[in-house]
């Protein structure tokens, strides 16, 4: 498919953003990259853009007819900013918006599942990406790869659930494919990497790649809960120790085939982006 318009991307300097942004452009694509700082991605287009701010909402729809969709980070109910600014988009003349969801909050859910649930009404095209937990939370500024390279530890409720952990750059790759082809759009697309890990095996990946002792402690959902509470809001931080929960429950423990499927190849293993993103020391 030969896309002639233009693609929102919203949360252009974030974790996914950065990758789908950078995609874009490389193929080619008119892209306009969006942050509460008009995100420097090279060959985008910056604009500002702020969820609580409707007033940056019209200047980054100018002329965009697809929006790569990034919820505003630590709120419990996205659908109230987010629903609006959609329905504003609709009007604007955006035709395809691809959300960035999670595979823990299913179509209807809480948070985002919400907006999950009304994307259908909004748009004819469109898609929802449930990606499982990114293996850059061990890698980049997530609070447990601060910990790991602080403390050597990753502390977590999940017992000994496993985790279908994913790359960033194959929930990128499939974005990508769902913004620009004719047959991604209309999909729920749950994402995982190849196999499902414990945060014990995580733990261990991690020494035998950088030579540094990791271990996962165990804490009960409560404490859990409390440690989260000290950095982001106390509901939020409910939610997530809730997710860790689930999956000590088993919530998570599954792969799928989406990524080998849309993008034709098969998804990257915790250790190959262990060893790609982290310094090995001796």
């Amino acid at each position: 498919m030969t896309v002639t318009g233009t693609t929102l991307v919203i949360g252009a300097t974030g974790t996914t953003g950065s990758r789908v942004a950078a995609r874009l452009t490389a193929a080619g694509h008119r892209v306009r990259a969006a942050g509460r700082r008009a995100a420097p991605v090279p060959g985008a287009e910056p604009v500002r853009f702020d969820w609580y701010e409707p007033a940056t909402h019209l200047d980054a729809l100018d002329g965009v007819d697809r929006v790569y969709l990034i919820p505003p980070l630590g709120d419990s109910d996205p659908a109230a900013v987010m629903l609006p600014f959609l329905r504003r988009a609709r009007i604007a003349g955006v035709r395809r918006a691809v959300l960035l969801s999670s595979s823990a909050i299913p179509e209807g859910g809480p948070a985002v599942g919400r907006v999950h649930q009304a994307l259908p009404g909004l748009f004819e095209q469109w898609a929802v990406l449930r990606p499982s937990w990114f293996m850059q939370n061990f890698t980049g500024t997530h609070a447990h790869a601060l910990s790991i390279r602080e403390e050597g530890v990753i502390w977590t409720a999940t017992g000994s659930g496993r985790v279908g952990f994913v790359d960033a750059e194959d929930i990128a790759a499939v974005a990508v494919h769902a913004l620009t082809d004719d047959h991604a759009p209309g999909t729920d697309l749950v994402l995982t990497g190849p196999e499902a890990l414990s945060h014990d095996d995580i733990a261990t990946v991690i020494t035998e790649v950088t030579g540094r002792p990791v271990i996962h402690r165990r804490l009960s959902p409560e404490r859990m809960r409390d440690r989260l509470a000290a950095h982001v809001p106390p509901e939020f931080a409910a939610m997530l120790a809730g997710m860790d929960r689930a999956i000590a429950e088993g919530a998570e423990d599954r792969t799928t085939d989406v990524v080998q499927r849309l993008t034709g190849r098969p998804p990257r293993g915790f250790r190959a982006v262990a060893e790609r993103e982290m310094t090995r020391s001796g």
